[in-house]
């Protein structure tokens, strides 16, 4: 590492100069003037910052390619800079690269060139089509009309995939060494077609991933399902979303650092063919940074 991606989260010029030079990149970074809470937002999938080389080159509408999308994850959780929490968010599309799956991802089957010895080829995510260069939309549809190079490959995971996690691992950094300890929150959606199973009649609203208790505080899994609860949504943990790659590689709270995944259901608000808003987007927004003001509030009372 470089060092932390700032002396002192907070400091408003840094803060400033954050907002300001990250917007036009790979990544958005929104970091707090004053923080005072040992938490870290992040939204991988919610990128949409599609290149015209990259729709020329796909046999699906740009519409088609935008079903991936967590669209509007990082609006929905965009108060956390408001309490004290950094928010990161990639703007590159996950069907471009996708930032949480390992560095190298990727299926042969796509590439015109030989892969090298060391891609991880045979991961089950390889397997389903949705590697860190994904072969197929989350709808199932393949993505590309012709095979890529390597070197595309490379190119997209080290201009995308590695700013956005250069400056997670910083920020994890800087925020363990204020507190002792940092709280990643996750932050996905779910379209209405997965394979969420009803409960008690109602579709599930929230599904919590913590990688079954091994990469977060069960205190504060617990603290998130209960603040659910109480403001009337159903809730699951880990199943069938128990976490990805961000949970995995950053979740290890006996170093003193916890990471949540939650996944929010799409059909709370948004329409999931015309991908756009509903109605109740504002009130579901609302719902979700009242659940932001409560964790970055209790946050030091939720170490295990």
């Amino acid at each position: 590492m470089d060092g932390p991606i700032s002396p002192q989260l907070g400091d408003d010029e840094t803060a400033a100069a954050h907002a300001g030079l990250e917007d036009d990149g790979p990544i958005t970074l929104r970091v707090p003037r004053h923080p005072f809470a040992p938490v870290v937002f992040t939204s991988s999938h919610s990128g949409r910052a599609y290149s015209a080389d990259f729709v020329a080159a796909a046999r699906l509408c740009p519409l088609s390619l935008r079903r991936s999308e967590d669209s509007f994850v990082d609006e929905l959780f965009s108060a956390a800079p408001e309490h004290g929490a950094p928010l990161l968010c990639a703007n590159f599309p996950r069907a471009f690269c996708d930032a949480n799956r390992e560095a190298w991802e990727l299926d042969p089957g796509m590439f015109a060139d030989p892969l090298p010895d060391w891609v991880n080829s045979t991961s089950p995510r390889v397997g389903a089509g949705l590697g860190t260069i994904a072969r197929v939309v989350a709808s199932g549809e393949p993505i590309y009309r012709g095979k890529l190079s390597f070197a595309e490959a490379e190119k997209r995971i080290m201009s995308c995939w590695r700013p956005f996690h250069d400056t997670l691992a910083r920020l994890i950094a800087d925020v363990k060494a204020r507190f002792g300890y940092c709280w990643v929150i996750d932050c996905h959606s779910m379209p209405s077609t997965s394979q969420v199973r009803r409960l008690s009649g109602r579709s599930v609203d929230f599904v919590l991933g913590d990688l079954h208790g091994t990469a977060c505080a069960s205190r504060a899994t617990r603290f998130v399902e209960s603040h659910l609860i109480g403001q009337g949504f159903v809730v699951r943990r880990n199943d069938p979303y128990a976490g990805g790659f961000i949970t995995a590689h950053y979740g290890r709270p006996s170093n003193g650092v916890h990471v949540l995944q939650v996944e929010i259901a799409r059909s709370l608000y948004m329409d999931e063919v015309a991908i756009a808003r509903l109605p109740d987007f504002p009130a579901v927004q609302a719902r979700i940074s009242s659940l932001i003001d409560a964790l970055t509030r209790e946050a030091h009372d939720l170490v295990d």
